[in-house]
């Protein structure tokens, strides 16, 4: 099934409702889930409010979504990172009942929408290009992970940046290039190494698969991003997808703390996303 061509993501336009709803300026983001189990996100910039992912249930995502207090067709879109189901699993039936335009490349639209995905508007952008949604700016940039074609992004609004790094096995130097002078950040921090190395219910390969450079990033992967991004205006740094078994709060929080406190960046907040329930909102 081919897209069109012609489907660019770029709206000038937002509903005539969606002002009264959002924030009056700035932005803020909150994260529905992070995990093997699901993930989704929502950033909200000025009167845009933004999905990103939609890998939990349509059921979990609508009760999560009001959690805190997003009513679904407030939404304005869904980016997609890539095709993988923890990043798309709610998504056909979520816009059969919500019919939200969706934010894809080429190649991972083609994918979701082979798999029987339908409903939506697609609104195709090319990886490491940026495009508009009403006054907001999404830079785009290509990752390394085992997907038809992964992409991270940073939402631009007036001067606040957000970088958001979702599955990815090894940080380029273009990753790090795009995420320089964020005030905000959201990562995956997968693993700890020795605790992978030591597990017993995965077999080689799949540990393999998981730390090579088309998988996900370690702790101290994220640690030494955070290291060489690091400025007095990045105020908040959030940490997702932690491994169950393989990975610990404690372990990951502790090592970026350590880091960010050498470098004189103590007042850099940093907190790890749950798989189960919505974070709290995170204003930048």
């Amino acid at each position: 099934m081919s897209l069109p061509l012609a489907e660019v993501a770029t709206d000038s336009s937002l509903p005539a409702w969606a002002a009264s709803r959002m924030l009056a300026d700035g932005m803020r983001f909150v994260i529905l889930g992070s995990g093997s189990s699901g993930n989704a996100a929502v950033v909200e910039c000025g009167d845009l409010r933004l999905m990103i992912d939609a890998g939990l249930s349509a059921k979990q995502l609508t009760l999560r979504l009001a959690q805190v207090g997003i009513a679904p067709d407030s939404l304005h879109g869904i980016l997609l990172t890539h095709e993988h189901g923890d990043h798309v699993r709610g998504l056909k039936v979520f816009l059969k009942q919500f019919p939200l335009p969706v934010y894809a490349t080429a190649a991972t639209a083609q994918v979701v929408r082979e798999a029987g995905f339908s409903g939506g508007k697609w609104k195709l952008f090319e990886a490491g290009r940026a495009f508009a949604i009403g006054t907001t700016t999404i830079d785009s940039f290509t990752i390394q992970h085992d997907a038809v074609d992964p992409v991270g992004f940073v939402i631009r609004h007036q001067t606040t940046r957000l970088g958001l790094l979702s599955d990815t096995g090894f940080v380029t130097r273009s990753v790090t290039e795009n995420l320089r002078d964020l005030n905000g950040l959201f990562v995956e921090a997968n693993y700890d190494e020795a605790l992978l190395e030591a597990d017993t219910r995965r077999p080689w390969p799949t540990k393999q698969r998981i730390s090579s450079r088309h998988g996900h990033l370690s702790n101290t992967q994220v640690m030494e991003l955070v290291r060489d991004i690091a400025h007095p205006a990045l105020t908040r740094v959030v940490l997702g997808h932690l491994s169950a078994d393989c990975n610990g709060p404690h372990l990951a929080l502790g090592l970026l703390r350590d880091c960010l406190t050498t470098l004189g960046h103590a007042h850099t907040q940093i907190h790890c996303a749950s798989p189960s329930e919505p974070s709290e909102w995170f204003t930048l």
